[in-house]
């Protein structure tokens, strides 16, 4: 179906002017405030003013006078705080309908007028003193990535803020059963990032009407500056939404938990009636030859990262949370819809603010693009793409499974000859002479020369949760005892290898979501997380909270560049494609214990592993783990029973 609003020559937008100043859309201040914004195709442009986010009709039309670069003013004198605001468009001989921008900072009701604040009103006590936790690189980090109603809305979770961004500023919350949950759950896990599922003001969520309970993940975006209004106490007020996201930033910050936030600039929730498409009709969009939208995110549309006002748009907008929210990180969703000069120049300008600031995304597309491979930011790119990390989905398909069948078993449960890709994962999607490559395109290609560059994992919100993929995978004969077994495995893979591991909130206490795979709309009942688990499978949680104890003390499991790797780590000819083994020698990153044995055993049957000599040392074995010898073992090999990790060392 052809777009009218997009049927021009892809060329003419090549030849739109560029705005370089800073002041686009609202520049407020109590003497007056000043309206700049960039619609280079608009015949007439007017601003209207409001004194409500929703309902009622203008209190104000003013027509904008046309200005350089594409730009169009106003200048409306005296304090205007309190009031709202959108523009109209007059194009292509008609108005298009009331639009608050591309750039609102602030917004009244679902987002459809944008709003004047003061945001230093906004900013809460202590805001200007808030600090990110100390990092000392990259390969420290452990993300738990998480939605905010999953977290807090069960009844049993303890959490008076139940579903809001207060929520994690809840200290002391408990279970029925007495156990910690919320903020203090995370902590007691012992995560360093938290990764917040969509938090900006989404479209698929009506904000007057919160008491339906409607959920949904929130990846349709609508102001991309502002954050979501339905995870607010009051979703009218726009003040309410900036100060508590703040407040929640700042809770985080003070407990030593750094935060991520989805960023979604690959597609918009709408496609003609977004707000792009209402200012500056076409531009903002890829299309193909016969003018329809192109749609490689499988949402409807793509955004043109290429072009220079929506690249410039892309890394203003992650500056801005940087900044303004001190966010510590961005996940971009289908970043391989992206190109990558604009995914090299938000790395950049997160530099500028913080080199610390973590920067990673989906190194692929939904469906195919008008935008060339060899242009695109996905995982063959990533020599090309220095300090950007991109998701392993190598690794998650060979320890559980891949992803587009749910019934494929993976490693973890017994199916044989998927070493090389779990080799491949602990080094960290690096390159390394033990990991064999060939020329058939079966074979990972290292994504970049540094393990930073992977993160590791084996689900995530938008798949089945770990233990619904093993059941829904399971081998025939399998007993809870071995889906736990499996369970325990799959994460000791992920978080002694090398490179970034990330967990799926819940996972620690077997989260299940009732083998639905995309619940982006399903109900709470399927999305929440159910703390009475955390008591049920209280062995799972102390197991991972062990793991991320065992590599945040040891640097051998956060080695960083590719030949730290290829130096330290060495693996055993095991002679068996169920099992995986390797050292790390040395003193490898300068870790306390002179050598580190691990296996991974996938076979359901117990297997003997030749060693290297010596009196080693097991802190995990058997689904076991302890920061103290749970055993000493020497010879020349060691039994490793079924569906189980070892994990040993020397002094």
């Amino acid at each position: 179906m052809k777009n009218a609003l997009s049927m021009k020559d892809e060329t003419t937008y090549d030849r739109y002017p560029v705005y370089r100043g800073d002041d686009l859309e609202l520049t407020y201040s109590p003497e007056g405030s000043s309206f700049r914004l960039w619609a280079p195709s608009a015949e007439r442009v007017r601003l209207r003013l409001y004194g409500a986010g929703g309902g009622g009709g203008p209190l104000l039309t003013w027509p904008m006078d046309a200005s350089s670069d594409g730009t169009w003013t106003a200048e409306l004198p005296g304090d205007r705080k309190g009031l709202f605001y959108t523009f109209g468009i007059f194009y292509d001989g008609r108005w298009l309908s009331e639009t608050p921008g591309v750039r609102a900072k602030a917004v009244g009701v679902n987002g459809d007028r944008a709003a004047i604040v003061d945001l230093r009103e906004t900013d809460p006590e202590g805001w200007e003193k808030d600090l990110r936790p100390p990092m000392s690189s990259p390969t420290d980090i452990v993300i738990y990535e998480m939605h905010h109603r999953d977290l807090s809305i069960a009844p049993d979770s303890g959490v008076k803020h139940k579903g809001k961004y207060l929520a994690l500023t809840e200290e002391g919350t408990r279970s029925a059963e007495g156990l910690a949950t919320g903020l203090d759950h995370l902590k007691e896990l012992g995560v360093t990032h938290v990764h917040l599922l969509p938090s900006f003001d989404f479209g698929s969520i009506d904000e007057s009407r919160l008491q339906d309970g409607v959920y949904n993940w929130g990846y349709d975006p609508k102001n991309y500056f502002v954050p979501e209004g339905s995870y607010a106490t009051d979703p009218y007020d726009p003040a309410v939404r900036i100060r508590e996201f703040k407040q929640m930033v700042r809770s985080l910050h003070r407990n030593g938990i750094r935060v991520v936030m989805d960023a979604v600039y690959n597609h918009t929730h709408r496609t003609e009636e977004s707000n792009f498409s209402l200012t500056v009709p076409g531009y903002c969009s890829r299309h193909e030859d016969d003018g329809s939208f192109s749609d490689a995110t499988g949402c409807g549309n793509e955004t043109a990262s290429e072009r220079a006002m929506m690249r410039r748009l892309i890394v203003d907008a992650v500056c801005y949370w940087a900044e303004e929210y001190h966010v510590d990180g961005f996940r971009f969703d289908l970043m391989g819809v992206h190109d990558i000069g604009t995914m090299n120049e938000v790395r950049r300008a997160l530099d500028r603010i913080d080199p610390s600031i973590l920067l990673y995304g989906e190194g692929w597309t939904a469906a195919r693009s008008p935008l060339d491979e060899s242009l695109r930011a996905v995982k063959r790119a990533g020599p090309r793409l220095p300090r950007i990390a991109v998701f392993g989905d190598d690794l998650r398909d060979a320890l559980r499974g891949g992803w587009g069948d749910s019934t494929e078993p993976g490693f973890v449960s017994g199916k044989s000859g998927l070493d090389r890709n779990v080799r491949f994962g602990v080094v960290g999607a690096t390159a390394h002479f033990q990991v064999g490559f060939d020329s058939s395109g079966d074979s990972p290609v290292a994504y970049g020369g540094h393990s930073a560059e992977t993160i590791n994992y084996v689900s995530c919100h938008d798949d089945l949760s770990l233990v619904d993929k093993l059941r829904a995978s399971a081998p025939e004969g399998m007993t809870e005892e071995e889906l736990v077994r499996f369970d325990k495995l799959a994460q000791t893979v992920v978080l002694t290898a090398q490179g970034i591991p990330s967990l799926f909130a819940g996972e620690e206490m077997l989260r299940t979501k009732g083998g639905v795979s995309n619940s982006h709309d399903s109900p709470d009942r399927v999305n929440r997380i159910d703390w009475s688990f955390k008591a049920d499978h209280k062995d799972v949680f102390d197991y991972y909270r062990g793991l991320i104890a065992l590599r945040r003390t040891h640097p051998a499991f956060r080695l960083a560049t590719a030949a730290e790797i290829e130096r330290h780590l060495r693996f055993l000819d095991t002679g068996d494609t169920h099992v995986v083994a390797y050292r790390l020698v040395d003193h490898a990153g300068g870790d306390p214990w002179r050598e580190i044995l691990v296996v991974y055993n996938g076979a359901r049957a117990e297997k003997r592993v030749r060693i290297p000599p010596g009196d080693w040392h097991a802190v995990c074995l058997d689904g076991r783990i302890a920061s103290e010898a749970l055993a000493v073992f020497s010879g020349d090999s060691v039994p490793v029973p079924a569906s189980s990790a070892l994990i040993a060392y020397l002094p």
